[in-house]
C-alpha cells in the first residue's frame, strides 16, 4: 500500500526525474539554487526539498466529501534549499535570528521579501491536555491577508507541535531557507500544497527528524501532517493535493481514497493519452474568495450530508460532521472501517442520486434551488446554537442562499465519474486491442461531463475556464475540464498523441489572453504532460530531499545523504 511506504532515499537526479534528459534540464536550476543560497547565507545548503504541483484529471471538490480522486504529479515544483544556522556562544537570544527555532526565509523571486520569524513557546490549556491535542508552539499567520511566508510557517507548525512537544521538549534549530517555485500561484496546480509539503519536510530533515530508524515517517503520515498544516492558512483542504504531491507514481495516475482511511493505488493510463495543461491566466486567490467559494462549498456539502442522512434514516451523532461518502456507506450497510470497493460504491451512487430532492427548498421561487440560513438550520434538525457551533464556528463563509441540492448533485455524479474513469483505464490496460481510441474517447466524455457539472452545479468555473475548455474541444481535444479548485487557474485536456503540437498552436492562436504573452511566458502557460517518460518529455515524480554537499552537473549525481520527500503565492 502506497500510503504505508516510507519516504524513500535517492542518490541522483536521474532517479528523481526518471530520465537523463529531464535531469539535465533540472540540474542547472538545482545548482543555481545551491550557489545562490551560498552567496546569501555564506555556506552551502545542507538539503533541498522538492514538492511538485499536481493536475487533477478528474474528481473536483469530492475529496473533502471523502470520495476518491484521480490526480497526477506534474514537473513544475517548489524547491526549498535549507541548512541549520550556526549560533556562536554569546549570540544566543540577543537577536531574533539567534533564538531557538528561528527562521530566515528568502525567495528567489524579488517580489517576495525576506522574512525573519521565530516560534513562541506556549503552555497548553487544560482542555488541550484532555483532548490530546496539546500545542506547545505558536506562529503568527494572518489568514485574511496571506503572504508567501505563511505557507512556510504552516509547514513548520506541524513539525513543532508533533516533534518538539512534551514536558522535556528539545529546541528546534535555527534555519535558513531559500525558496524557488515554478508552480504558478493560483493556477489550480496546487502551488499552496506543494509549498506546505516542501516546507514541512524541510523543517523535518533539517532538524534530523527523518534520520531516526525508530521513527520512520510513511507517505501517509506526511500527507496527514501536510493536510493539517495547510489548514493553518485558512483553507480546509480535503487531502487530494497533498496526497498527489507525496504519493504519485512516475508512470501512472493515482486513485486516492480517504474512507475509511487514506489509500492510494496506481492507475495506468492508455498509452496514447496525452494531457495538455493550459493556464486561463485568471488567478484564483483562495485568501480572498474562500468564504464565498471553497470554504462555502465545504460547509454546503457537509450540511447537505447531514440533511440527506436524516432523510434516509442514517444515524448521525449530534457533534458529528458526517460526509456524503459516509452517508452512502451507512445507507447500503457498510460496516465501520470497511470499504465496499469501487464497483459496489458506483452502484450505490447511481441509486443515491435519485434521493437528493430532499435538499431542495420546500417551495421553489423563480428557479431558486438554494435555501436560506434559517431554512438550512431547520432542515438539519439542530438548534441554531448547535448548528453554528458544528458548521460555522471554524470557518468564515458568506451567502444568502445555500445551494445544497446543486452541490450534492455535483459531488455524487463526479464521484461516479471518477470510478468510471478508473474502470475505463484498467480495462484499457488489459485490452488486447492495440487501438485504444474507444477508451480515450470514453475518458474524454467523462472529462466534458465533469466540466459541465463544475460549471453549472458546483459553480466553481469562470467565463475564462468555460471558454478555454470550449476552445480545447474545438481544437481536437477528446475532453477538457478545469483542474484544481476552480474560479480561475488551469484546464486539463486529453489530446491525441499525434496532434499535441497542432492542438497547442490552435489554443495559442484562439485564446485571446495568450496573444499578449512572449514565447517564454507561453511555454509556462500551456504545456503537455504525460505520467512517466512520454512523448512530451515530462517526468512526473512525487517528492524528495537532497544533500547538497556537492553537485556534479556532468554526471547529475548528488553526492552525500539524500533523504527523500513531496497552492499558493509562491
Amino acid at each position: 500500500m502506497i500510503a504505508e511506504q516510507p519516504i524513500p532515499i535517492y542518490t541522483s537526479l536521474v532517479d528523481v526525474f526518471g530520465a537523463v534528459e529531464v535531469s539535465f534540464r533540472h540540474a542547472t536550476r538545482w545548482n543555481n539554487l545551491a550557489e545562490e543560497f551560498e552567496r546569501r547565507f555564506g555556506r552551502r545548503p545542507t538539503y533541498i526539498a522538492r514538492a511538485p504541483g499536481r493536475v487533477n484529471l478528474i474528481g473536483e471538490h469530492v475529496d473533502y466529501a471523502l470520495f476518491g480522486v484521480l490526480p497526477a504529479a506534474v514537473e513544475p515544483d517548489i524547491l526549498i534549499a535549507c541548512a541549520p544556522r550556526p549560533v556562536l556562544r554569546g549570540q544566543r537570544k540577543q537577536a531574533i535570528e539567534h533564538t531557538p527555532g528561528s527562521v530566515v526565509a528568502e525567495n528567489l523571486d524579488d517580489k517576495y521579501t525576506r522574512q525573519v520569524f521565530a516560534p513562541a513557546v506556549k503552555e497548553p490549556t487544560e482542555a488541550n491536555r484532555q483532548s490530546g491535542a496539546a500545542e506547545f508552539w505558536h506562529l503568527d499567520i494572518n489568514t485574511r491577508e496571506l503572504r508567501w511566508e505563511s505557507y512556510v510557517k504552516a509547514g513548520y507548525y506541524g513539525v513543532l507541535n508533533q516533534h518538539f512537544a512534551g514536558e522535556k521538549r528539545e529546541e528546534p534549530v535555527p534555519v535558513d531557507l531559500l525558496v524557488s517555485g515554478t508552480v504558478p500561484a493560483g493556477s489550480g496546480l496546487s502551488s499552496s500544497a506543494a509549498m506546505v509539503v516542501a516546507s514541512t519536510l524541510a523543517f523535518l530533515v533539517v532538524n534530523g527528524k527523518l534520520d531516526s530508524s525508530a521513527n520512520i515517517l510513511s507517505k501517509g503520515d506526511l500527507v496527514r501532517m501536510a493536510m493539517e498544516n495547510e489548514k493553518r492558512v485558512g483553507v480546509n483542504s480535503g487531502g487530494m493535493d497533498q496526497a498527489a504531491s507525496v504519493m504519485c507514481d512516475p508512470s501512472s495516475a493515482l486513485y486516492i481514497t480517504f474512507h475509511p482511511s487514506l489509500h492510494a493505488e496506481t492507475v495506468p493510463l492508455p498509452g496514447r493519452a496525452v494531457f495538455v495543461i493550459a493556464n486561463s491566466l485568471v488567478v484564483a486567490d483562495k485568501a480572498l474568495s474562500a468564504k464565498r467559494g471553497y470554504n462555502l462549498r465545504v460547509v454546503e456539502t457537509l450540511v447537505g450530508a447531514r440533511i440527506l442522512a436524516k432523510s434516509l434514516g442514517v444515524k448521525v451523532d449530534a457533534n458529528e460532521r458526517i460526509t456524503f461518502r459516509e452517508v452512502a456507506g451507512k445507507f447500503i450497510g457498510e460496516r465501520d472501517n470497511e470499504d465496499i470497493g469501487p464497483d459496489n460504491l458506483e452502484n450505490a451512487l447511481v441509486e443515491m442520486e435519485y434521493k437528493l430532492e430532499v435538499l431542495k427548498p420546500n417551495k421553489i421561487v423563480n428557479g431558486q434551488l438554494g435555501v436560506t440560513m434559517d431554512e438550512m438550520i431547520k432542515m438539519s434538525g439542530l438548534s441554531k446554537g448547535a448548528f453554528e457551533e458544528l458548521y460555522l464556528s471554524w470557518v468564515d463563509i458568506e451567502a444568502t442562499h445555500f445551494q445544497l441540492y446543486k452541490r450534492a448533485k455535483h459531488v455524487f455524479s463526479e464521484a461516479r465519474r471518477v470510478l468510471q474513469f478508473r474502470r475505463t483505464c484498467l480495462e484499457s490496460a488489459v485490452s488486447s486491442d492495440p487501438d485504444d481510441n474507444f477508451y480515450i474517447e470514453s475518458l474524454g466524455r467523462l472529462m466534458n461531463d465533469s466540466q459541465e457539472s463544475c460549471s453549472k452545479s458546483f459553480e466553481c468555473s469562470c467565463p475564462e475556464l468555460d471558454e478555454l475548455t470550449r476552445l480545447a474541444r474545438e481544437a481536437g481535444a477528446y475532453g477538457s475540464r478545469l483542474t484544481g479548485a476552480g474560479w480561475g487557474g488551469c484546464t486539463v485536456s486529453l489530446v491525441p498523441e499525434f496532434g499535441v503540437n497542432r492542438f497547442i498552436n490552435k489554443i495559442k492562436n484562439t485564446y485571446r489572453p495568450y496573444r499578449y504573452l512572449d514565447i517564454d511566458a507561453l511555454k509556462e502557460a500551456i504545456f503537455a504532460t504525460k505520467p512517466g517518460n512520454g512523448a512530451c518529455g515530462e517526468s512526473i515524480f512525487p517528492f524528495f530531499f537532497a544533500s547538497m554537499s556537492e553537485v556534479d552537473i556532468a554526471s547529475i549525481q548528488i553526492r552525500g545523504l539524500i533523504p527523500a520527500s513531496s497552492s499558493e503565492n509562491v
